[in-house]
């Protein structure tokens, strides 16, 4: 037995990166001469050079910020087949799945996500899922009420055949293993059954969203979604599955009240009534949540979260336990820059060895104690818990459901949970929680839950919780545990992007900022330091923007703002440009991606810190202002590419008359304009100016290459065309810029 026991459930691992620091330090210290050169001759040249000065004064800022975070990585790796030995009766766990549109986010993604989840190697009896649909469709409903049935043939045959990949239509994708000669009869006789079935469920769900209103007799159980207006109707709450003698986990179909004029917080919102919904009805110590275009791809990813959270000495050491998020389907050269592989690997990495990973949305597992607002030392005196979960001011915290109360003070005691026998008992109570009234006057969103405020609630909450003392762990085992689908085209990513750029920039400016809680909390310094790093994409698009028109400008005006080719001071700004460069170029290569890929997010950062990041910080000023107030919007779900299948469309960048490629044609068309000048000498010299140098040209022809999209935007058809509206009002912004240059 004390040989078991010698076997750990996880290890901590210390990443060596001597390169990866010498190349970061050299960086910072090549800025900082090249600040001081320019301060020291800063009397010497105009306003192009005092420009220069305060972008990249401010571009130091961010690289010190980066190189803090990156500074001491720390991986950890879990021993899920040693779980239980440890720990024989495993504890309970509640799944959340958030949905919001049936158009933007197709039902069949949602199923496919919910099956992954019911079929995880965990005993079913331990496990419950629920969905949240904040769009209340008739649709959605449908679909799961279907899938259930599927579930019950689709979880014994996952667990019968040891099946990896327990999304169905990834599964599926491949029929080399059941049409192998070495697979036993049986094995191919229900592959092909279970195939027939989950093609029938795909056709049923297909035929139900092409109805132009009701995808089904609306009687019976689905009575309750009869004329039902979106954005006005009471809490709907069904249990599509009750594990009893079935031997799959619980599902349960939530879709909140909601009413004209009441907030309701978008997906923070739904969360917290999860929240409360689950803690009534099962009640679970770990809650984890997903997406729902987020399915489970290894199916040990609930024993990999348990080693960690079980494993701890100490409970403050693991708040939530976060898994990267992995793409499918994309192109793997990241045309589109938006699946963040490096950004994972160097900057989450990093943040684990300072207080913890951050909390990204999506395949996250968290101590229902902490999402509930506890501080870590309330958190491990279980005995001062017992006795303030009975005290008066509970009902001003949590609201006043007196059920909810109590379970609330069971989850305190560290219970495993306890399912009860019949989940609709607690169905009124359930309502009640999920009322869109139940939250006035109570903590829920403020102290405790998913953190209002922001469109980046994941943001929010994960500060929150590192704000007070709570540490956090990245785990990163193979397969990936969980995968989901990128943004497939140019609206689409700049959406997604202006959101979180919106939501971060709400956040720095909010009362919850990582400044003031490394002040008057718990917050880490260098871990303030990190969260700086993220929530300042909003503040980095101004000196983007204005680094990104200073060629142009220098170019029409004679001058510039670059040390001259015969000047010693040239090298210092080549070997940054040279150094930073190549040092990017090697994280990509490290993480096994391509020249192309490095070359794709190089672009993009530029393309969306000048366009979607611009925007969101304009969403945030303008609701600073109270002119209007920032909106939650969803990202569009594409399962059609989902083989992975690297087509040429994937690769090709695509428009819509969206204002955020207007800043983008914009800067294409007057570098374009400047160069144009250049080659005809039809330049307009500035008094006092020393004449445009190589340094300059060789910019503009950078920029030109960034927004290359763009420029072969002009010349497609259909929807990877830039729209003419678009290229007419960029135009104008262009022609405005060089009129300015000229007077």
């Amino acid at each position: 037995m004390a040989k078991e026991f010698s076997l750990p459930l996880y290890e901590k691992i210390e990443c060596k990166n001597t390169i990866q620091r010498a190349f970061d330090v050299t960086l910072l210290l090549l800025l900082v001469s090249f600040l001081v050169y320019r301060l020291f001759s800063l009397k010497n040249h105009g306003f192009p050079w005092f420009l220069a000065f305060a972008c990249e004064s401010w571009f130091t800022f961010y690289w010190g910020l980066a190189v803090s975070t990156k500074w001491s990585p720390v991986e950890y790796k879990t021993y899920p087949e040693n779980l239980e030995k440890w720990f024989p009766d495993l504890p309970n766990v509640d799944m959340f799945v958030t949905t919001a549109d049936p158009v933007l986010e197709p039902p069949i993604i949602t199923v496919n996500t919910v099956l992954s989840l019911l079929a995880v190697d965990y005993p079913a009896e331990k496990l419950a899922c629920y969905v949240s649909d904040d769009a209340c469709s008739p649709l959605t409903f449908y679909s799961l009420v279907e899938a259930s049935k599927f579930a019950k043939l689709w979880v014994p045959f996952c667990k019968k055949y040891e099946v990896q990949v327990r999304a169905p239509f990834r599964y599926f994708l491949d029929d080399s293993e059941a049409l192998n000669a070495f697979a036993s009869s049986e094995y191919q006789q229900d592959w092909l059954k279970i195939k027939a079935e989950y093609e029938l469920l795909v056709r049923k769900t297909e035929e139900a969203a092409q109805k132009s209103s009701v995808p089904c007799d609306l009687t019976g159980e689905f009575a309750a979604l009869y004329n039902i207006e979106r954005h006005n109707h009471p809490t709907i709450i069904k249990i599509i599955l009750e594990h009893k003698e079935i031997e799959v986990p619980n599902l349960v179909y939530i879709s909140r009240e909601k009413r004209p004029k009441q907030p309701h917080h978008y997906k923070a919102g739904a969360m917290n009534v999860l929240t409360r919904v689950s803690g009534l009805m099962t009640n679970a110590p770990f809650l984890l949540n997903v997406d729902c275009d987020m399915f489970v791809n290894n199916p040990q990813v609930v024993r990999h979260a348990m080693c960690q959270l079980l494993g701890s000495k100490n409970e403050r050491e693991n708040a939530f336990v976060q898994f990267p998020q992995v793409f499918y389907g994309g192109s793997t050269d990241d045309p589109y820059g938006n699946q963040f592989v490096v950004l994972q690997r160097y900057i989450f990495h990093g943040a684990v060895g300072i207080q913890g990973a951050f909390y990204a949305g999506t395949g996250c597992f968290h101590r229902r104690k902490v999402i509930y607002g506890l501080w870590p030392d309330e958190a491990e005196n279980e005995v001062r818990n017992h006795m303030s979960f009975k005290d008066d001011t509970l009902p001003k915290k949590f609201g006043n459901s007196k059920e909810f109360i109590s379970s609330f003070g069971q989850a305190l005691k560290g219970n495993k949970g306890t399912f009860p026998n019949n989940l609709s008992n607690s169905l009124e109570a359930a309502c009640q929680v999920a009322s869109c009234s139940y939250e006035y006057g109570t903590s829920w969103g403020t102290k405790c839950g998913w953190i209002y405020g922001s469109t980046a609630e994941d943001s929010h909450t994960g500060l929150t919780i590192h704000i007070k003392g709570w540490k956090s762990t990245l785990l990163r085992p193979e397969p990936p545990a969980f995968m989901g689908c990128a943004p497939s085209g140019g609206p689409e990513t700049m959406t997604q992007q202006k959101r979180w750029a919106t939501g971060l920039m709400e956040i720095l400016v909010g009362k919850n900022n990582p400044i003031i809680g490394t002040l008057t909390a718990k917050l880490r310094f260098r871990m303030c330091l990190a969260y700086l790093l993220n929530l300042i994409w909003g503040l980095h698009s101004i000196p983007e923007l204005f680094y990104v028109l200073l060629p142009a400008y220098c170019i029409l005006n004679d001058s510039h703002f670059l040390p001259k080719v015969e000047e010693p001071a040239i090298w210092i700004p080549i070997a940054i440009f040279v150094t930073y460069n190549l040092h990017t170029l090697r994280e990509y290569l490290k993480t096994g991606l391509s020249i192309q890929a490095w070359w794709n997010n190089v672009r993009m950062a530029r393309i969306t810190a000048t366009s979607a990041h611009l925007f969101g910080l304009l969403t945030v000023i303008l609701k600073l202002l109270g002119i209007s107030d920032a909106v939650f919007e969803v990202t569009q779900k594409d399962q059609s590419n989902s083989d992975g299948d690297d087509t040429g469309y994937v690769t090709k960048f695509t428009f819509n008359r969206s204002a955020f490629f207007i800043p983008g044609t914009a800067l294409l068309l007057l570098h374009l304009v400047a160069l144009l000048a250049l080659s005809l000498r039809l330049q307009s010299p500035v008094d006092g100016a020393h004449g445009v140098g190589i340094g300059e040209v060789f910019c503009s022809l950078w920029v030109v290459l960034c927004f290359w999209p763009f420029l072969k935007g002009l010349f497609e058809r259909g929807k990877y065309r830039i729209p003419s509206s678009t290229i007419v009002k960029s135009a104008a912004l262009a022609s405005t810029f060089v009129y300015f240059c000229r007077t």
